[in-house]
């Protein structure tokens, strides 16, 4: 099945195992608050158990380096694609009040990105993602 729209992470490649982890559920969050039409229908096994809808379209995941996330991350605003964020402060944390704080803290041209989300035409989220490559 061919989508129209295109859901793709990049997560910074230098990054820990639980990191990567970690930043790649809070950024599909963050796609999933800001897109709940791409929420799919509850999942239920044969036996009648109910479970939890998930994104119903496939989700791309790249690797970055910190440049490569600057230049996404301007590439998406030039094309007036809000992006999900997450920058390495976010890891010292411990709640939502406390990671806004830590992003307004730091001008865009020094945020500390660590990963980034963004759903928009498939065309638009590979000019926004080109030149990255698929994480591995």
């Amino acid at each position: 099945m061919q989508f129209d729209t295109k859901i793709a992470l990049a997560i910074r490649t230098d990054l820990e195992a639980w990191q990567k982890l970690n930043v790649a559920a809070f950024l599909t969050s963050g796609i999933a608050a800001a897109f709940p039409e791409c929420i799919g229908e509850p999942y239920e096994d044969g036996s009648g158990t109910p479970y939890h809808p998930l994104i119903g379209q496939p989700i791309l995941v790249y690797g970055a380096d910190s440049p490569g996330l600057s230049r996404a991350l301007e590439r998406a605003l030039a094309r007036n694609v809000k992006p999900a964020i997450y920058t390495e402060a976010m890891f010292k944390t411990t709640h939502d009040a406390a990671n806004r704080e830590a992003v307004k803290a730091v001008t865009r041209a020094d945020l500390p990105l660590v990963g980034l989300a963004v759903r928009a035409d498939r065309k638009l989220v590979d000019k926004i993602l080109d030149g990255l490559k698929f994480h591995t």
